[in-house]
């Protein structure tokens, strides 16, 4: 009885964990799950002026920074999440591998980063992530910077997340 209420539970931990997908963030069909990575590091913005409202100031988003891991107690280093050359989102595998993406959907997150879906703009090297069609980064933590004004103008904050990244590839 004991086994069986521990396995229960267990069962019940991991369902909670795995949140449902949204299905404005689903993969095409055709596509098959081939790397799961857990991310931490930082969210950069700089403070600008609104381009919509010049008497307000917004933290304009310019680059993430975060090391991947195999494992969700970030221990085991598998790559790294960074702007590319190209100005695009991109991840490289420790393998040489990597994807550079464009977002495709976003689903908000009241209280961290959206959760995206993205299509691969293009791949290189050969590994883990050189046949990667799609990336989906979910269950975010963090990264959203707090108000910005005029006392900020010009400043560089680099704001702490966590997120998953789902790479998929043909089937």
């Amino acid at each position: 009885m004991t086994r069986l209420i521990l396995c229960l539970g267990l069962l019940c931990a991991g369902a909670a964990r795995a949140q449902t997908i949204p299905s404005a963030l689903a993969v095409p069909a055709g596509n098959k799950l081939i790397l799961h990575a857990y991310a931490k590091g930082v969210q950069v913005y700089v403070c600008t002026q609104d381009p919509k409202d010049t008497t307000h100031y917004v933290w304009t988003f310019t680059e993430p920074q975060a090391t991947l891991y195999a494992d969700r107690d970030y221990k085991t280093d598998i790559g790294k999440h960074y702007l590319g050359a190209t100005g695009q989102p991109t991840w490289e595998s420790t393998d040489g591998s990597k994807v550079s993406a464009v977002k495709v959907q976003q689903v908000p997150d009241a209280a961290s980063i959206p959760w995206l879906l993205l299509k691969a703009a293009s791949t290189g090297g050969s590994g883990a992530l050189s046949a990667t069609t799609y990336v989906q980064r979910l269950r975010t933590t963090g990264g959203e910077p707090a108000e910005a004004d005029a006392r900020h103008k010009g400043e560089k904050i680099r704001v702490p997340y966590t997120a998953e990244y789902l790479f998929y590839g043909p089937q």
